[in-house]
């Protein structure tokens, strides 16, 4: 049992590395983006972590969490401060702002979001405002009251439509995730008659967490800081929409009807599970997202798929994420898993990608063996 809970410290142990890294300076700086390598060879050598975790006590569980959520922030400030203090220059530069940007995605992302899923104000507060990492305050709205409602639907901006590459789905996930945000939290307020732009919009507030989260970086490092910090900003802003294409990719739903297990892909990588606070073992967060994440149940019935830091390196290549990757694992979900409306909706979406028609295939195939 004491295992289970000092695993979920790996991912405040690569803050930290990723911070020596910065303030070490020079090709140091590359540190923290070198694990993405790593965990994508060693998890792919390693078996899956199919196993339920033994852990009972909340209080235990939360505190790898707000070290990393905490940590956050801390880290695009340690950025900061080496940048004006010409820890880096030239691709070093390059090394730090993107090492930064991807512990904000692996370390601050499932943090964060594990938080604002919580039921007291404090975790809400601090996982949802703490997000300006990757400047988007506002995320944790769209994502309970949008994404948990649509996953796996047309409506979805986080479920990328079969035959979508990354560098189309990611740029349009920012637009969508953002202006989708907005428009729920003016609706919220309209219904409580108040304008929709009233000064209670979130919208607002996220606007000052990143005023004042710039403000300590200009006091602490100048404007070199700063332009340093927001670069690495908008690195992980986009980076961190771009691994949401990887949990629902070509998963298909009929809006209106109940979110099942099926409808995520399940990363049950060693480091994977580790890393991300089990977020990519997420088949019964969608069915209940108040369930905390060691209590989730790796779905040992889903179709295994290679691990996320493998997917993401894959998906930079277009054709060997489609043909190698994804296109065998989605034929095998709609042959396997899908309902018979959602195979009409599938199949739409692959002959207008252009991908082979593998439920006539596997017509085709049937009908000798039936005749037979």
């Amino acid at each position: 049992m004491f295992t289970d809970y000092a695993r979920y410290y790996l991912t405040f142990g690569l803050q930290l590395l990723t911070a020596t890294g910065l303030l070490l300076g020079g090709a140091w700086a590359w540190l923290g983006l070198s694990t993405l390598f790593l965990f994508a060879v060693v998890d792919e050598l390693l078996p899956l972590d199919l196993a339920t975790r033994r852990m009972t006590d909340r209080r235990l569980a939360s505190i790898p969490l707000w070290l990393c959520t905490v940590s956050g922030p801390l880290l695009v400030l340690v950025l900061a401060w080496s940048a004006a203090n010409g820890h880096f220059s030239g691709l070093d530069w390059a090394g730090a702002v993107i090492s930064t940007a991807w512990m904000s995605v692996i370390a601050y992302v499932p943090s964060s979001h594990e938080l604002y899923h919580q039921r007291g104000w404090l975790p809400q507060v601090v996982g949802t405002y703490g997000q300006v990492v990757y400047l988007d305050c506002t995320r944790n709205v769209g994502h309970t009251v949008g994404h948990h409602i649509d996953v796996g639907t047309l409506a979805d901006s986080d479920s990328a439509v079969r035959g979508t590459t990354l560098y189309t789905f990611t740029p349009r996930a920012v637009v969508e995730s953002t202006v989708l945000s907005s428009r729920i939290e003016s609706d919220a307020l309209e219904k409580r008659g108040y304008g929709r732009w009233n000064w209670r919009h979130k919208a607002y507030k996220a606007v000052l967490a990143q005023l004042v989260f710039h403000t300590l970086a200009y006091a602490l490092a100048g404007w070199t800081g700063v332009f340093t910090a927001l670069a690495s900003m908008l690195v992980a802003r986009l980076w961190v929409e771009s691994f949401n294409y990887f949990q629902h990719y070509g998963i298909v739903r009929v809006p209106g009807k109940p979110v099942a297990r099926r409808h995520v892909w399940n990363h049950l990588g060693f480091f994977t599970r580790i890393v991300a606070f089990e977020i990519t073992n997420h088949a019964d967060h969608h069915l209940d997202s108040y369930i905390p994440y060691y209590k989730l149940r790796p779905d040992t019935t889903a179709i295994r798929t290679p691990n996320v830091f493998l997917c993401f390196l894959t998906a930079l290549i277009p054709p060997v994420w489609h043909k190698l990757i994804i296109m065998p694992k989605l034929k095998e979900w709609d042959l396997k898993f899908a309902s018979a409306e959602e195979r009409q909706i599938a199949r739409a979406q692959n002959l207008a990608a252009g991908w082979p028609d593998w439920f006539e295939e596997n017509d085709t195939q049937r009908q000798p063996a039936l005749a037979a």
